[in-house]
C-alpha cells in the first residue's frame, strides 16, 4: 500500500453493494485514470464498515475522512476536490443530528464512539480478497506463534484463560469445548465453522466472512492444531454468494502461501479447509443437525450425549464454533488472554457483534463490549427511534429470544442478565420496535418462522408450535378467549421442557416474553376485540373524521375497493362492509382526517 499516497476505501459488503457501491468504485477508477493519477491513488474494495444506514461509505486514507451515502455520480467531485485539490466534500460528511455539526473522522461519529472492534477489526480496513493486506495487519502471526512457540495444551489454556464464550447463542466456554475435543482419542478429528446464520435480520457472521475471511481461516487452523485435527469444514448458507466467493479466494491464497495444507511453517502440522453449503434450513444452526448436513444427510438434530466432541462428523470427534467466535481467536494470542478479559464483564469477557435493525435511526452492524446497556446501544449508537416514535420493545436472540421492554433498557448486555429477564444473547440479532408494533403480531411472526423451520423430528416442536400458532392466529382474528392465553403459557412450557434441540426448546420464548410484559395488549385482543397498535386487520377499522375532512376526494381516488363515498368539498364516508383495510386512504390523507382504530 506504500506505493500510493492515498487510498479510497469503499464498502463492498452486501448492503452497500446493493446500493451501487461497485458502480461507485468503477466511476472512481475512471476519474482517477482520466486525471492521470493512477500511480498515486488506489481504490480498495473493503468489507462492511457497519454504518449500514448511511451506506455506501467511502473512507479516504490516510486523511481519515469518512464520507456517507456516496453515489456513483459523486465520484468525479471526490477526485477533483478532495484527492487533487485537498478540499473535503462537505456535503458528504456525517451531520450530527443535535449540533448540526459536520464530522469528518470515523471515530468522531456517535455511531462508533462506544464500539470496540475485535471480531470486526479488519472489516472496512483491508481488501478481503488480498491476503497480503491481511498479513500486513498482523494476519497469520497468531498461527505462527501457536505452531512454533506453544504446545496444543498451551494453546487451549490460553483460550480458557481468556474466558471467550461461544458467540453462536449458547455462550459455552470455547476453551473447554476445545479441551474436551482434544481429550477424545481418534485417528481423525474435525474443526467445523458454523456459518449457517439464519435469524431474521441477522448479518453478523456474513459480514465478517465478507470483510475478513482470513481471520476465520487462521483461527480454524489454530483450533485444528489445539485439538489434533487436520481438516476443517465451513458450513455456510448457499444464499451468501459474496461470502462464499471471498472464502474461496482466501482459501486458495492461503494454500498458495503455505498457510493451509501440508507442513505449515515447516512444523510438520497439516491442516486444510473445505466448504459445505446449507440450503437455508434454520435448524442446521444446531450443531448436530449441521453435522448431519455436512455428511450429506437430512439436517435433523440428534440426542446428546454423545456430544460432537465425542462423536461428530463421520463419527469422529468434532469441534463446532461459529464465525464470530473464531474471529476473536487471533487477537487473543497476539495481545494475550488478560487483555481480552479486561474488556467486558467478569463472566462475559470481550465484545459482541449485533445486527441492529428495526425502528432505529442507525441500522447497522455494531460491536460493543459486554456489559454495555441496551439503552446505550439503541440511543447512543443507534441514534434513537425513527420519526421520534416511542420505544416499545427490543427483541434479542432472534426467534429463540424474547422481547425486552423499556423497564429493562438499563440492564447490562451479557449472557446471564439477558437470560434472567426471559431473553437471550443468541447469535446477535437485535430488532427494535416502536409504538406502532403489535406485540401479538410480533410473537406470531416469530412463531410462523420457527414452525416452518422445524425439522419435524420431535412431536413437541412439530405439533406444539403449530398449535401455538393456531391460537395466535385465532387471537389476531378477533376470536380469542382468555383461556387461549392460559393455553399458550401451558403449551409453551411443555414445548420448552420436552423438545429435542435448541430450536424447539427456545421457540416459545417470543410468545411467553410478550405475554409476560404485554399482557394488557393480549387482553385487549381477546376481551375488547381491539388491536391497540392497529396492526391486526380484523381488529381495527378506518373512519373519516367529519370535523377534519375537507372533501378533497384524494382518499376516494386512491381506494382500490372503491368503498369511499362523497362529493368534492363534502365530508366523505367509508363503507365498512367493502373496506379491505389496505391503509391506502390513511396514508394518502394530508389533513389527518382518517382515524385508525
Amino acid at each position: 500500500m506504500s506505493n500510493f499516497r492515498m487510498h479510497l476505501l469503499v464498502c463492498g459488503g452486501t448492503g452497500c453493494t446493493a446500493s451501487d457501491s461497485l458502480k461507485l468504485v468503477k466511476m472512481l477508477k475512471e476519474s482517477i485514470k482520466k486525471h492521470e493519477i493512477t500511480n498515486e491513488v488506489e481504490v480498495v474494495v473493503t468489507g462492511c464498515f457497519g454504518f449500514c444506514e448511511k451506506g455506501p461509505i467511502l473512507k479516504v486514507y490516510p486523511d481519515n475522512v469518512f464520507y456517507i451515502t456516496v453515489k456513483p455520480e459523486d465520484a468525479e467531485e471526490i477526485i477533483t476536490e478532495h484527492v487533487i485539490k485537498g478540499r473535503k466534500v462537505e456535503r458528504l460528511l456525517y451531520v450530527e443530528p443535535n449540533t448540526k455539526k459536520r464530522l469528518e473522522g470515523q471515530k468522531s461519529i456517535p455511531f462508533y464512539k462506544k464500539q470496540i472492534r475485535i471480531a470486526l477489526r479488519n472489516c472496512g480496513f483491508i481488501n478481503p480478497e488480498d491476503i497480503n493486506e491481511y498479513i500486513a495487519a498482523d494476519g497469520y502471526q497468531a498461527l505462527a506463534k501457536c505452531l512454533t512457540e506453544m504446545s496444543p495444551d498451551e494453546v487451549i489454556d490460553t483460550v480458557v484463560q481468556s474466558g471467550l464464550r461461544g458467540r453462536g447463542g449458547g455462550g459455552y466456554p470455547t476453551g473447554l469445548k476445545w479441551k474436551y475435543t482434544r481429550q477424545n482419542q481418534s485417528d481423525e478429528k474435525y474443526i467445523i465453522c458454523n456459518a449457517d446464520e439464519g435469524d431474521p435480520g441477522a448479518f453478523m457472521d456474513r459480514s465478517i466472512l465478507e470483510g475478513d475471511p482470513h481471520s476465520v481461516l487462521e483461527a480454524m487452523a489454530i483450533a485444528g492444531y489445539a485439538i489434533g485435527a487436520q481438516y476443517g469444514y465451513i458450513y455456510i448458507r448457499a444464499e451468501y454468494p459474496l461470502a462464499i466467493n471471498r472464502l474461496e479466494v482466501a482459501i486458495k491464497q492461503a494454500r498458495k502461501l503455505g498457510l493451509l495444507g501440508e507442513d505449515i511453517f515447516s512444523t510438520g502440522f497439516n491442516f486444510d479447509i473445505g466448504l459445505r453449503y446449507g440450503a437455508g434450513a434454520f435448524v442446521c444452526g444446531e450443531e448436530t443437525a449441521l453435522i448431519h448436513s455436512v455428511e450429506g444427510k437430512r439436517g435433523e438434530p440428534s440426542s446428546k450425549p454423545p456430544f460432537p466432541a465425542q462423536r461428530g462428523v463421520w463419527d469422529k470427534p468434532s469441534c463446532v464454533n461459529n464465525v464470530e467466535t473464531f474471529a476473536n481467536i487471533p487477537p487473543i494470542f497476539l495481545k494475550g488472554p488478560a487483555w481480552f478479559k479486561s474488556i467486558g464483564t467478569e463472566k462475559s469477557p470481550g465484545t459482541k457483534v449485533f445486527a441492529l435493525a428495526g425502528k432505529v435511526n442507525n441500522v447497522g452492524l455494531v460491536e460493543v463490549p459486554m456489559g454495555i446497556t441496551l439503552r446505550e446501544v439503541i440511543y447512543d449508537i443507534g441514534g434513537g427511534i425513527k420519526n421520534n416514535k416511542k420505544f416499545k420493545a427490543v427483541q434479542t436472540g432472534g426467534p429463540s429470544g424474547g422481547c425486552i421492554t423499556k423497564e429493562n433498557l438499563d440492564i447490562p448486555i451479557d449472557y446471564e442478565s439477558l437470560n434472567s429477564i426471559g431473553s437471550m444473547m443468541g447469535s446477535g440479532g437485535m430488532i427494535v420496535m416502536d409504538e406502532d408494533n403489535c406485540m401479538v403480531d410480533i410473537a406470531k411472526f416469530y412463531l410462523e418462522f420457527t414452525k416452518d423451520e422445524s425439522c419435524g423430528k420431535c412431536t413437541p416442536c412439530r405439533i406444539g408450535n403449530t398449535r401455538m400458532l393456531e391460537i395466535l392466529e385465532k387471537i389476531t382474528k378477533g376470536n380469542g378467549t382468555e383461556q387461549d392465553l392460559k393455553d399458550l403459557v401451558e403449551l409453551g412450557d411443555v414445548i420448552k421442557d420436552t423438545s429435542l434441540c435448541g430450536l424447539g426448546q427456545t421457540s416459545p420464548n417470543p410468545v411467553l416474553s410478550t405475554l409476560h410484559y404485554f399482557q394488557d395488549e393480549y387482553l385487549a385482543h381477546v376481551r375488547d376485540k381491539h388491536c391497540p397498535a392497529g396492526v391486526c386487520q380484523a381488529l381495527f377499522s378506518f373512519h373519516i373524521l367529519p370535523d377534519k375532512c375537507v372533501g378533497c376526494t384524494a382518499c376516494a381516488r386512491i381506494c382500490p375497493a372503491h368503498c369511499i363515498q362523497g362529493e368534492r368539498k363534502i365530508v366523505h364516508v367509508i363503507d365498512q362492509s367493502r373496506c379491505i383495510k389496505c391503509s391506502a386512504c390513511y396514508n394518502t390523507c394530508k389533513f389527518n382526517a382518517i382515524e385508525k382504530g
